[in-house]
């Protein structure tokens, strides 16, 4: 099969999504198939060394300070430059798209002039994911579903609807399939009737990374304080600043490693100034982050409603690190393996109190030595040979139907 994936971003910047559809595409073509990958064109420093000659970087602007991520308008222009770069394509099966704004609009229009289904993996909480970034999310929300209504006229013009559901309604509209990384987004997409039945299937670990990071693991635990580590975007939604002010309340003996970049990286730096044990690493390999998982004696997670997965507590369980998890879906989705932090839907400040306690809690049964342990199943779920034999299931049938 030839399948084409659609994102909203380059495969080379950084995020979950991103990571995963690396991954899938290494392990569909370890299977036989044909991939290529449809994102906006980079920029920034790092651009110049990006060249795949599996993409096609479609013409962008850059959207952020950091240059680190950009955008590419679903227009004609770009459609006419898309059909151009596919002519030296093979034809195609299977649209895949893994985008949930300007490159999901450009894959279903693609994938509608040329009569080829779609599959669509639903990455994001459209209505949480914006309301953690400003408080004018729900005229916000109003834009972006005109701005649907307009780009997919001929597709999913038929939804109507001003809030985030809608928004992704009318995004799957257009999908033979939609898919989505975890049982309990699956069960809200289809509670809001964005389509039905959605199929789960997990982001995974890359197989030999992991076995690798496993084997070059100590056999004990090294002697030392408690070892926790935080990863991901440095952004409202994901609560980095909540998590440092409950770190600093908690006043453990513990080192905190951070992982990853973005605009609120300034503002934690000042959080935890003078704190002996706190470093920040900036952004690591896939690999360099897996080990530095591995090694540490606890994952934390701390945002809350937002993630539609959380792949980084998968990550962490498959290579045997349990994790402090703020959310009660993916703590319930792991099923065991961790410290729930409770007050999920009380006060910030409730939320800070609680996560300072489950601090505390984590900490001293890491240095008792009575830690939980992440269930032995979540690894062989989570490995991506499995997930892409999964995913498979679904191309194909899609093309029988």
């Amino acid at each position: 099969m030839h399948i084409v994936f659609f994102g909203d971003q380059h495969l080379d910047s950084l995020g979950g999504a991103q990571v995963s559809m690396r991954l899938q595409r290494e392990f569909l073509e370890r299977a036989g198939h044909t991939v290529t990958v449809v994102a906006p064109r980079m920029h920034g420093p790092r651009a110049s060394a990006v060249h795949d000659p599996a993409n096609i970087d479609l013409p962008s602007v850059p959207i952020t300070a950091d240059r680190e991520y950009a955008m590419s308008w679903p227009g004609r222009s770009t459609d006419r430059a898309l059909d151009r770069a596919m002519t030296r394509r093979p034809p195609v099966d299977v649209v895949h798209v893994q985008a949930d704004f300007w490159g999901a609009f450009i894959g279903h229009r693609f994938a509608w002039r040329h009569g080829i289904p779609v599959v669509h993996t639903m990455h994001n909480r459209v209505d949480v994911g914006i309301a953690a970034v400003t408080p004018l999310h729900r005229p916000v929300l109003a834009v972006l579903n005109a701005w649907r209504r307009r780009a997919l006229h001929d597709i999913g013009d038929a939804v109507a609807g001003s809030d985030g559901w809608a928004f992704l309604r009318g995004l799957a509209a257009g999908a033979s399939a939609v898919t989505a990384p975890s049982t309990h987004f699956a069960r809200r997409l289809e509670q809001h009737d964005v389509f039905r039945p959605v199929d789960v299937i997990w982001n995974g670990i890359d197989d030999d990374v992991r076995a690798a990071t496993l084997a070059a693991a100590p056999d004990s635990r090294p002697p030392g304080r408690p070892r926790f580590v935080w990863l991901g975007r440095m952004s409202p939604e994901k609560r980095l600043l909540p998590f440092l002010e409950a770190f600093v309340a908690s006043g453990v003996d513990a080192e905190l490693e951070i992982i990853g970049g973005g605009g609120q990286r300034a503002a934690a730096e000042k959080i935890v100034a003078g704190l002996p044990h706190v470093r920040f690493a900036g952004k690591l390999s896939y690999a360099q982050t897996l080990a530095r998982i591995e090694a540490a004696d606890a994952l934390v997670q701390t945002s809350i409603g937002f993630e539609t997965q959380g792949m980084t507590p998968f990550e962490a369980a498959t290579l045997g690190t349990p994790a402090v998890i703020s959310d009660p879906d993916i703590a319930a989705e792991l099923g065991g393996g961790l410290w729930a932090v409770p007050d999920a839907d009380g006060t910030e400040a409730q939320r800070i109190a609680a996560l300072a306690e489950t601090l505390r809690l984590a900490a001293s049964d890491i240095a008792g030595g009575t830690a939980p342990v992440p269930r032995p199943e979540v690894a062989d779920a989570f490995r991506q040979s499995s997930r892409t034999a999964a995913m498979i299931e679904v191309y194909e049938r899609v093309l029988a139907d």
